[in-house]
């Protein structure tokens, strides 16, 4: 479907803006350290289905929190309400640093769930990719752009990695295969 803003992608009730499969991504950890996880006006969207396994899994990933996210979870709990009233994971005070996040002697930020063999938030797997809850109950993908991550789309250019393939795994996570496999067949009509 084209709307004048760009070729959207329709599959069942999800909406796929097209830089989904046209800009290009890949992670570049060494350069960025893992600053998302420190930076940003809120805490990374929570799917209401994740909160338990927050709550859950507590006791093994927040040994390899640091004190002040400690601190915030017991505060505030394993989640806030950002100001659009969206569930997300707590900042601790003063800052904007994930409270489930640690950050290393070498400035390298890593998220203590995932660390300690839990799976982290999906919005965190799927990032760049934002999930929008559409009226109806339909989904939007959309390619956040953030200058933070910068080096990494130049990576993906330079490596001919797109959006949509370097987050297979989570794509195929949280949507299923089908959904993936059709995304890729859109992606040739696109590009």
């Amino acid at each position: 479907m084209n709307n004048g803003f760009g070729t959207i992608i329709q599959i069942g009730d999800i909406l796929v803006s097209e830089d989904v499969v046209t800009e290009f991504f890949a992670c570049d950890y060494p350069v960025c350290k893992g600053c998302c996880c420190v930076y940003g006006d809120s805490g990374a969207p929570l799917e209401e289905s994740e909160l338990e396994g927050l709550e859950r899994g507590y006791d093994r990933y927040s040994p390899l929190m640091r004190e002040q996210g400690r601190k915030t979870v017991d505060s505030v709990g394993f989640f806030e309400l950002d100001r659009d009233g969206d569930i997300v994971t707590p900042v601790v005070p003063e800052s904007q640093e994930c409270a489930f996040s640690n950050i290393l002697a070498d400035g390298s930020i890593l998220c203590a769930i995932e660390k300690c063999g839990l799976e982290k938030p999906m919005s965190c797997r799927l990032y760049p990719i934002r999930i929008t809850k559409l009226t109806g109950g339909g989904l939007a993908l959309n390619v956040h752009h953030w200058d933070i991550c910068k080096p990494a789309f130049e990576k993906g250019r330079k490596e001919g990695i797109r959006v949509y393939q370097f987050l297979q795994g989570p794509l195929t996570a949280r949507f299923g295969k089908d959904f993936y496999d059709a995304l890729c067949a859109a992606a040739q009509y696109v590009k």
